[in-house]
């Protein structure tokens, strides 16, 4: 549903907001290892949340990646997927045809409808803060 780079930065995202509520930074290689992708590949996605304010980034020895508490609250996954995939997955034809529409409904129109409306309303429910307590409290996990 969602492209390997959307899946490893919510998988990323989740990880780190889960160390930084213990007040602890992580390097790319952790991070990918944590959620098993690959580190160029992590690298760059995480490069690409910190130019979107999402995360934070601090060079040296005690350095790390970091997504502070009120950042977390604030981010919903629906920001990243829309960051990292675009909108397509919430308003794109079920079966990739051009030109579907209520008007014009393709053969799963209707039912892909319901499935894209609940898939909307779950991704924006839940921040990464809400997705951090759940992993941290064994209610989740990241593989």
């Amino acid at each position: 549903m969602f492209s390997k780079a959307c899946e490893y930065a919510i998988k990323s995202a989740v990880y780190i907001a889960q160390q930084s509520l213990q007040n602890k930074r992580v390097n790319v290689k952790e991070v990918a290892q944590s959620v098993d992708a690959p580190v160029a590949f992590t690298a760059k996605i995480l490069q690409e949340l910190c130019r979107a304010r999402i995360l934070q980034s601090v060079r040296g020895k005690q350095g790390g990646f970091h997504f502070d508490e009120k950042t977390q609250k604030s981010t919903r996954v629906y920001d990243l997927i829309l960051l990292i995939d675009g909108d397509g997955v919430f308003v794109k034809c079920g079966l990739g045809l051009h030109q579907c529409s209520g008007n014009n409904p393709c053969p799963v129109h209707h039912d892909f409808s319901i499935v894209r409306e609940n898939l909307l309303n779950m991704v924006r429910k839940y921040s990464f803060y809400d997705l951090a307590l759940k992993t941290e409290n064994g209610l989740a996990w990241l593989k």
